[in-house]
């Protein structure tokens, strides 16, 4: 009988030694898994494309890549450029890049070009960038811009609004140059619509690093709207100091 006890319990207890190996190897097993499956993804070309970026990344990092996510749903102004609804391209230099029109821009009508071209000083990313911003400065270079870009002032105001508004930095910036652009082109006839935009530059000017651009930007403003802009920027903008002082 004491023999069957204990020959019982040697049973049990090879048994629980048994079981203790199998947990210590599926335990060992699933920490070689995780361990390969991490070897893995940290040398797959993604990710060492994103540890090792090319030095031409540094030149071009928001450049739109036409396999990524971004190419599925495009912008409207994105969409109307892959279509062809800009009539420029964007030609590659060594030194900058510039914009060859098919057609003298004298000869292009600013309804809608014009508008298009300021709808996409809100994009992110190259070429957008630089074929709204370029093509936006250049369209207002044509001999009788003003006669042009006057009549498209009510609907090219909340436009450049849109870009004023931006979180993104790099579109304010080129929403404020188009701004001055704009005055330089049609003069007074911007002051009836100052009001609009002055309000998001009084926000901006708290920010230091805008402070000094903002700034000008009013002076000029001022200098080609007359004494009529000055009144309105000074109502919105109390601390504004005129170039006349």
């Amino acid at each position: 009988m004491q023999k069957s006890e204990c020959h019982g319990g040697v049973q049990l207890r090879n048994r629980k030694a048994a079981n203790g190996d199998q947990r210590t190897s599926s335990r060992v097993h699933r920490t070689t898994v995780q361990q390969s499956s991490s070897s893995s993804s940290t040398s797959s070309p993604e990710t060492a494309k994103k540890l090792h970026p090319r030095p031409s990344d540094k030149l071009n990092p928001k450049t739109i890549n036409p396999f990524g996510e971004q190419s599925r749903a495009p912008s409207a102004f994105a969409a109307i450029y892959s279509k062809g609804g800009i009539p420029c391209r964007l030609v590659h230099g060594s030194v900058k890049h510039r914009l060859q029109w098919e057609c003298p821009p004298d000869n292009l009508p600013f309804d809608p070009l014009l508008i298009t071209l300021a709808e996409g000083l809100r994009e992110t990313r190259h070429p957008y960038t630089f074929v709204s911003k370029e093509g936006f400065r250049e369209l207002l270079l044509v001999q009788g811009a003003s006669e042009k870009a006057v009549p498209l002032l009510p609907r090219l105001i909340p436009v450049l609004k849109a870009a004023l508004v931006h979180l993104d930095d790099e579109v304010f910036a080129r929403g404020l140059n188009a701004l001055v652009q704009l005055s330089v082109v049609v003069g007074p006839s911007l002051n009836d619509h100052l009001k609009h935009l002055l309000t998001s530059l009084s926000k901006r000017l708290r920010d230091k690093k805008f402070k000094e651009p903002i700034t000008s930007a009013l002076q000029q403003l001022e200098q080609h709207g007359g004494n009529g802009s000055l009144i309105i920027i000074k109502s919105k903008i109390p601390t504004y100091c005129s170039i006349c002082c």
